[in-house]
Parts: C-alpha cells; structure tokens; sequence
C-alpha cells in the first residue's frame, strides 16, 4: 500500500510563492507566444480535411412516446454496461457513457440509430440532459469538503496548479497543429487555443472519488491527497473555463466585461451567499429540512445558474459555486445528496451521455492521419497531466513512486471532460471530429486509471479483484 505525507517543512511557504509565481508568469508568457504563432493561421474552412460537418439535428418537436423510448433505453443500456463496467474494475460511470455513444451513430450508423434517438427527440433530451448537467453540479459542489482542502491547502494547490499549468500549455501549443482542420470556420485562433488548454487540463472529481473507493483508497493519505488535488482542480478548472466562454462569447473587450461580472459574482457568494448558506444550514440542524427549505435551496440554485448564464458563462459554473459555499456536512446539503442523486445519476445523467453520443460520431475519425491525431491528443493529454502532477509532487517531497500513483489519478477525465466538450461543441469552437476525438481521449484516459493504478501496486490487489469479480 502506498502512503505518503504532507510537503517536508524545508519546503518553506515564502518559497512555494515565489516558485508559484514563476511558474504562472512562464506559463502566462508562453501562452502568449503560442497565440502569436497560431494568430498567423488559418482557421478550417466549411469542409475539414479530415470530414464533413455532421448533421444537423432536425428541430421538430419529438412526441412523449419517442422521448419514453429513448429515456428507457438509455437508462437500461447503461445500467447494464455500467454493471459490466463495475465487474472488471471500471467506474460504472464510464459504461453508462460509452452506453450512451453506443446508442449513437458511433455504432449502430445514422439510420439505425434514428429508431431509438431520433433527432425529433434531440430537443427534448438536451434540454433534459442540460437539466441533469446543472443539478450534478450542484452536487459536485455539495461534496467539496473546504476543511480537508485548507488541510492540505500548502501540497494540494501547488501540485493541481502544476497539473493544470502544464497540460494547459500543451494543449494550447497542440492547437497550433489542430486549428487549421479541427476548428470552426471563423474562430479565432485565441478562443480555440484557450479551450483545448482547458479541456487537457480538467480532472474528474467525482469518478476519482468513485475509482478511489473501489480501489480502497480513500482512506489512505494517498488517496486524501488525490480527492483534494482534485477539488482544487475542479474549481480553478471551472474558473479557467468560465473566462474561455467569455473570450469564446464576447470577444476581447467584451470579454473583458465578463470576465469582471464573473470575478464579481464569484466575490458577491463568497462574501455574501455563503455566509448567509451557513446561518440557513444551521436552522436545520438535527432535524430534515421542510419542503419549503428544499424550495428555497432549488429557487437559488436556479437563479446562481441564471445569473452566470446572463453574466456570459456558462450556468453549470453557477450552481457549482454555489453548492461550494454551502457546508458539505450540513442536513441540508446531506438531504440534497440523499433526494436528488439517484434522480439524477440514474435517469437525467443517462440523457446527458445518451444526447452527447447522439453529437459523437466515431466515423468522422477517419484515416490513419485522423487515428494518429487522436492519439497525439491522447498522448499529450495524459503526459502533461501525469508529468506536472509527478514534477510538482516531487518538488513538494513526495517520492517518485506516489507521485507517480498521483499523476495517474489526477489524469482521470471521465464525466467533467465531457461536459467541458459538450460546451466547446455548442459554442462552435470545436468541430465535430474534434469534438469525436476528445471524447475518445477523455475515455481512454479513463478507463486506463484502474489498471496502471494496479499496475504500480497501489489499490486493491489484482488477485482479490479478479475473486471480486466472479463473486468469490
């Protein structure tokens, strides 16, 4: 079992800063080299060298009975692939997520799989699966233990802002090769370049809290320090993105303005929601909170969600904020776990992964230039997240072996990447094959947690997995 402690006291605090400093004021200024270089070229043109735009989904209203259909097969196939998923030791997670591509055109092609989703129901499933998005978000942020993250605050924000700073990088100078073939028509180089450095960066917390459990290790300092990278990850990930979507909307002075309202906004909860989350939260201490507390709960989630959204980012980034200043701990933030989980991680969930499968289309990767684009990305993506989480982790004092361990764990991707797509997708930053190819990487960075994780000896052993697994 792998353990490990905090950062050594020789690591002095004045000396963290200054390294933090360096490290940002290099990353700020190779940023603005990469978007020097890539200002110079042209962006795709209507027709990609690698594939055609996909199709556009029809905008007819879709009856209750298709969208029954689609709802039921979404949910069985996923519970089904998730329970495969689960018995090889995978985050059930992850299956209902390729369930949910599986039922696209990925598999089944265009015309089959118009009988189970057809594009009237599209519509419908979005703003379905935009629903779920926004209330697991919310969740998210309810999970997020502020105790446990000023703890280990000192080792935590250095090694997730490595994690951060150095697949951004990557991913930005990547889209010096990409921006040509896998943009859309008339996006600037900026915008692209700022959201494929956000999408190499992300870090799912949530199925790494569910691939530490099943690997018995959340209980381990290991673990701990993972859970807490994460968060930190999570919050300064969705911060990065916030700003992106306003670049992406606005536009230089433009974006600007939002960027201001959003770091505003972001002020406004911590200096005046979150007091007022933890005076509400302690009225219900002890006992469950009536249904007009629960109301109340909703009617803010919405409006945090509205505000974001009418500030120019994205509403998801909202509710996030605000479930983070309600006390993880309280009955009020328990009572949302225990009343809206299941709904939403078993039913409006499903529908977010079954209307991204609807928009991935695997056949778009085409060719063996196509493939080879794709694991470039994949490559890049897993060094830069493995290789600044190992850096940093060793500066802080770590040995190599859990910063390694650490760095294949801050490289799970899962639910958080994909959310990060599906909102590049929609504002037509990405194309579709692009869009096609992350999903892929986002997956495969994934799925190989469990095993490498199994690989360096950390976890469950191999033995007693393989006994789990054929119920022994």
């Amino acid at each position: 079992m792998v353990t490990t402690a905090d950062a050594p006291s020789t690591v002095s605090a004045g000396r963290a800063v200054v390294v933090y400093a360096l490290m940002l004021a290099v990353a700020v200024g190779l940023f603005f080299a990469i978007r020097s270089a890539g200002e110079a070229i042209p962006n795709a043109t209507a027709v990609s060298s690698f594939a055609a735009a996909a199709p556009n989904v029809v905008s007819s209203s879709s009856s209750l009975l298709q969208l029954l259909i689609a709802l039921t097969a979404v949910v069985v196939s996923g519970r089904l692939i998730g329970w495969a998923f689960r018995r090889v030791g995978q985050p059930p997670v992850i299956g209902e997520v390729v369930a949910g591509i599986l039922l696209g055109p990925s598999l089944l092609g265009r015309q089959a799989s118009s009988y189970i989703l057809p594009d009237s129901v599209a519509p419908v499933l979005g703003m379905i699966a935009q629903l779920g998005v926004i209330l697991y978000m919310f969740l998210v942020g309810l999970e997020l233990n502020a105790a446990r993250l000023r703890r280990r605050a000192h080792t935590a924000v250095a090694i997730s802002h490595a994690s951060i700073v150095a697949p951004f990088l990557l991913g930005a100078a990547l889209a010096l090769r990409l921006f040509p073939d896998l943009s859309r028509p008339g996006v600037p180089f900026s915008s692209f370049a700022l959201f494929m450095g956000v999408a190499m960066a992300t870090t799912a917390f949530p199925v790494l809290a569910r691939i530490l459990t099943d690997q018995r290790l959340a209980a381990t300092e290991l673990g701990a320090l993972a859970l807490t990278c994460a968060a930190v990850d999570d919050v300064t990930a969705w911060c990065l993105l916030a700003f992106v979507v306003g670049v992406a909307r606005a536009q230089v002075g433009g974006a600007v303005i939002v960027t201001v309202l959003a770091v505003a906004y972001v002020a406004f909860v911590f200096v005046a929601v979150r007091p007022l989350a933890a005076w509400f939260v302690r009225r219900f201490e002890g006992r469950a909170p009536p249904s007009g507390a629960v109301a109340g709960v909703l009617v803010a989630v919405l409006l945090s969600a509205l505000a974001t959204e009418a500030i120019g980012v994205h509403a998801v980034f909202g509710v996030f904020l605000l479930g983070a200043v309600i006390p993880h701990d309280s009955a009020v933030a328990r009572a949302f776990a225990a009343k809206l989980e299941t709904v939403v991680t078993v039913l409006l969930l499903p529908a977010f992964f079954a209307y991204t499968g609807m928009r991935t289309e695997i056949g778009l990767v085409s060719g063996a230039g196509a493939w080879l684009t794709c694991g470039l990305i994949t490559l890049t993506a897993t060094v830069g997240k493995v290789g600044g989480t190992w850096l940093a982790a060793r500066l802080t004092g770590l040995d190599g072996h859990t910063a390694t361990a650490l760095g294949v764990l801050m490289n799970t991707r899962g639910l958080m990447e994909l959310i990060v797509l599906s909102i590049g997708l929609d504002l037509g930053v990405i194309s579709p094959t692009l869009f096609a190819m992350m999903v892929l990487m986002a997956l495969a960075t994934t799925l190989a947690t469990a095993p490498l994780l199994r690989r360096l000896g950390v976890g469950r052993p191999k033995v007693e997995q393989v006994l789990a697994s054929v119920g022994a």
